[in-house]
């Protein structure tokens, strides 16, 4: 049955997804497959299958923030998807993660909305320990600058107290933060879906967060290197999950 909002359906034959939020970002993704059709276009969820070292993945945007990625996961796994992996930005607060550095959260702080209504504020935001397994290695494999840890999930970049939060969760050893990874991870866990996240850092530690993101959409930046890299390094991990 076609799915309400991402509009594909179980023919589509595929179980590995790797889901950038931007719909822009799947044209950074298309050159690392073999092969690829442009499937689907509808709202902000923009699908391409692709075929990258003899397997098929479908790379899928899923919007920004915790509700559009909810709706993604809850679809995506409709339709036989059995792994995502969020190719993401995120902001640091940590001065040793610098610029373009990938961070890989084996936990998310669930300080989102979308989570909650899914379960209680005690359950758990972590990813798939074979994925992320897997994601590490790949990471080690490409040797490229990485740190695994814990990450936040928030819901806004301009709520009056947001530095604060930020300040408050960065002395709890908090690597990074986003908006989508925690609700992937949840509802995930609770779909059956195995996901897990990669995010490319693009604000340094006392960076803005604005502007940062705004230099981040065009050049051979840092933080656009971290981008081909944590593609590959989700790509490379389906296969490693594939054999």
């Amino acid at each position: 049955m076609k799915q309400a909002h991402i509009q594909l359906e179980e023919n589509l034959g595929v179980k590995y997804a790797i889901l950038p939020g931007d719909p822009g970002r799947i044209n950074k993704i298309i050159p690392f497959f073999d092969s690829y059709e442009e499937v689907m276009y509808n709202r902000e969820y923009r699908s391409v299958v692709g075929t990258y070292k003899g397997v098929k993945i479908l790379a899928m945007s899923t919007g920004m923030g915790g509700v559009s990625t909810s709706i993604a996961v809850e679809e995506l796994h409709n339709i036989g998807i059995e792994y995502a992996i969020r190719i993401g930005s995120c902001g640091t607060s940590q001065k040793e993660v610098k610029m373009g550095d990938l961070i890989i959260p084996c936990g998310v702080v669930r300080d989102d909305g979308t989570t909650h209504c899914y379960t209680f504020d005690t359950y758990p935001a972590v990813p798939d320990l074979g994925l992320l397994n897997a994601i590490v290695e790949s990471a080690k494999e490409a040797q490229v600058p990485h740190h695994v840890g814990i990450s936040r999930s928030h819901e806004s970049f301009y709520a009056e107290d947001e530095a604060q939060r930020t300040e408050y969760w960065a002395n709890k050893g908090i690597l990074g933060e986003d908006m989508e990874s925690a609700p992937l991870m949840v509802v995930g866990r609770l779909v059956g879906l195995k996901a897990a996240s990669i995010l490319n850092n693009v604000v340094e530690s006392e960076g803005d967060t604005a502007d940062s993101i705004a230099s981040y959409q065009g050049g051979e930046s840092l933080s656009a290197i971290g981008e081909k890299n944590e593609i590959k390094v989700a790509l490379d991990a389906f296969i490693k999950i594939d054999k």
